[in-house]
């Protein structure tokens, strides 16, 4: 009985979307906007792709009144991770630890150990010992709170899931953490290890750097964050085909079956939009017409 009030829920609330004019959803004036929709190629209704960005003051964190109308008129979200699925977040735990045994006394100098250790019991109020096996690129996640110029912090990942709930539309994931985890065996734990130290060099540096990607993020400035992403000083041209490029060929390689299905709400991290590599330049190569929303 569950079971069948549950489709004729489904079936009404999309019958009533069907009915309600898209009032907000409207082409915006440029590209300088978080919120595209997908539509073409076969596809019988449009999906929407949204650019997050995974740490932001709390009070910054608002959601437009199309991009909310985008979500309402999804059968489903998708973000990078199922982070409403318990399983995921208890798998990171173990995930997170680098494999063989290793620890991080093992990758640096005796001077270099101390000067990370310090600055955990210091600056982030946490002994280092706690975390002698992690990778060192998740203990880089550990400093971005500290480059926030505000103590309450959020994703924006988080709260559209949690608009995604009130909406009681369905959570899925593009990857797994296992997935996720594994990226960064791929990068050596002794480079991982060499760019924490350096992170920690250049902390006030970088705080300056993340304030103005904020910033850009906030103003929707999609052209200023690509260019911020490809300074040579603080991207990722390394570590680009592990960290983006690789991903977004998977992600299309998915969306394609999946938006062909229903339409979906996509929202992953910003840097995987733009580019040449990135969604927005494939989902055209591919057929479909991507076209920028106004997300004010």
């Amino acid at each position: 009985m569950r079971i069948l009030h549950f489709f004729f829920l489904l079936l009404f609330s999309n019958a009533i979307n069907a009915q309600k004019a898209n009032t907000f959803i409207k082409p915006n004036s440029d590209d300088n906007t978080l919120l595209w929709q997908i539509s073409g190629n076969g596809l019988t209704k449009p999906s929407y792709l949204f650019g997050t960005f995974h740490l932001l003051c709390k009070d910054d964190i608002h959601f437009s009144t199309a991009c909310r109308e985008a979500i309402a008129n999804s059968n489903k979200i998708y973000l990078e991770l199922d982070i409403d699925d318990p399983a995921t977040l208890l798998s990171g735990f173990t995930l997170m630890n680098m494999k063989e045994g290793k620890k991080l006394e093992d990758l640096f100098t005796a001077d270099e150990y101390k000067k990370v250790s310090t600055y955990f019991k210091d600056s982030l109020k946490t002994a280092l010992g706690l975390f002698k096996n992690m990778k060192p690129y998740f203990l880089m996640a550990l400093l971005y709170p500290k480059m926030m110029p505000c103590k309450a912090v959020s994703g924006v990942d988080e709260a559209i899931a949690s608009l995604a709930k009130k909406n009681n539309k369905e959570i899925k994931g593009l990857e797994t953490m296992a997935f996720q985890a594994s990226l960064f065996d791929s990068i050596p734990y002794a480079k991982q290890a060499e760019e924490l130290l350096q992170a920690i060099d250049s902390i006030d540096k970088s705080k300056k750097y993340f304030a103005l990607l904020n910033k850009a993020y906030l103003q929707q400035n999609m052209k200023l964050i690509e260019t911020m992403l490809n300074d040579p000083e603080f991207g990722m041209e390394e570590n680009q085909g592990i960290l983006l490029d690789n991903r977004n060929m998977d992600w299309i390689g998915q969306l394609k079956i999946i938006m062909k299905n229903e339409p979906v709400f996509v929202a992953v991290g910003t840097g995987h939009l733009i580019g040449d590599k990135g969604l927005i330049t494939l989902l055209r190569a591919g057929g479909y017409t991507v076209k920028a929303i106004g997300n004010k």
